[in-house]
């Protein structure tokens, strides 16, 4: 533990002096609990604020895996609620179930009927907790100077820049960065991230030795929807059985509704005995199909991005074409090293061309550009172009 209180002693010169009224994201999660923790030790004054979203119109069961929507909220909240009371800082919970029905749920679906992959949970940080929550809570009288929340990223002020930056989280296997991509200058220049100084393992050690053991035997979030169960968030007539074919067409078998498809998707086929695997390599929601290949058909090197939010650059003064950046497209991917150049006059779409053919690339899903640790921006993957 001696190493990570000397951590924890360099993390505290990151944080706002102490009398700072710091609003803190709580998910009762050992994360966001020992952000609170680490305000409250600073000397700031701390305030825990819990996002209410589940719907109880949805009929899904409730499962033992935490999610960001499902019928565990609950538990969820009150294990916030508990750990603020713990130290002695006031707790308020803003129901968003209305906002994240219009903004998050209804746009997931939108997109994967028109054959894309969203990110939700990008979609949810830029307008729900970054948007809605902290917009209610001063609606509610909540005074405070910054927010908080148990991200694995760091942001700092370039002083030959004068713009905020988005960094990794020194914890590379954690790092969350990829999810706070589309976050302005107004969200990072009041937006306090504790946890991108260390790793989870260091994070969950400190609880531990503070004696907050209750916090480690809680399930880590699995997914935005609790059991995995998309298809609630659909009516039967939008969920229809259809044929999964090859690139030429040919029938190989029935999908249970594209839906329950990815691009890249190897498991759940249900074609089995075709020797070399087949992978989900295009959804056509106009014909009701699954198109799918051999896996050398997901290899692709150039895509179209859109909606580009750029964090290191005002849009009219990005130096196009980035040359040696890096984009990740997906939370689980390498970042790859590209050549970015605008395709629009304001930089808001982009063609990425990557040094080396890239795996599933996934319309719908976000694309962040890096430079080294630094998040030069992002945005929403629009299509493949080979």
């Amino acid at each position: 533990m001696e190493g990570v209180l000397e951590k924890v002693a360099k993390i505290m010169d990151t944080l706002p002096p102490k009398g700072t009224k710091v609003l803190v994201g709580m998910s009762g999660g050992v994360d966001s609990s020992m952000t609170a923790w680490l305000l409250k030790e600073r000397g700031c004054e701390v305030i825990g604020v819990t996002m209410s979203l589940w719907d109880n119109s949805f009929n899904l069961p409730k499962t033992e895996f935490k999610a960001c929507f499902g019928p565990g909220e609950e538990e969820e909240i009150e294990s916030a609620r508990s750990f603020a009371e713990k130290i002695r800082i006031p707790f308020h919970v803003v129901n968003l179930s209305k906002e994240y029905k219009s903004y998050v749920l209804d746009y997931f679906r939108e997109e994967y009927l028109r054959g894309r992959t969203p990110n939700p949970c990008a979609r949810c940080n830029l307008t729900i907790k970054f948007g809605f929550l902290l917009e209610y809570s001063k609606k509610l009288g909540i005074s405070f100077d910054n927010f908080a929340t148990g991200h694995y990223a760091r942001t700092i002020l370039n002083p030959a820049t004068k713009r905020y930056e988005l960094l990794r989280g020194i914890d590379k296997d954690k790092d969350q960065s990829y999810f706070l991509v589309m976050l302005t200058q107004s969200h990072l220049s009041k937006v306090v991230f504790p946890l991108g100084y260390i790793t989870k393992r260091e994070t969950k050690v400190m609880a531990e030795h503070l004696g907050f053991s209750e916090l480690l035997a809680q399930k880590e979030s699995q997914d935005f929807v609790e059991g995995n169960k998309y298809e609630v968030l659909f009516s039967p007539e939008e969920v229809k059985e259809g044929e999964i074919v090859d690139e030429t067409g040919r029938v190989l078998g029935k999908h249970r509704g594209i839906i329950h498809y990815t691009i890249g998707q190897r498991r759940g086929l249900g074609i089995g005995g075709a020797g070399e695997p087949y992978y989900v390599i295009k959804l056509d929601p106009a014909n009701n199909r699954v198109i799918v290949g051999k896996k050398p058909f997901l290899l692709k090197s150039t895509m179209v991005v859109h909606n580009c939010n750029w964090i290191s650059y005002k849009n009219e003064e990005v130096p196009f074409p980035l040359e040696n950046v890096g984009c990740k497209i997906r939370i689980k991917h390498e970042i790859a090293k590209c050549k970015i150049e605008k395709l629009d006059v304001s930089g808001t779409t982009v063609k990425v061309a990557f040094e080396e053919p890239q795996s599933a690339i996934t319309p719908g899903q976000i694309a962040g550009f890096y430079s080294g640790d630094v998040v030069l921006g992002g945005g929403i993957i629009e299509k493949v172009l080979d």
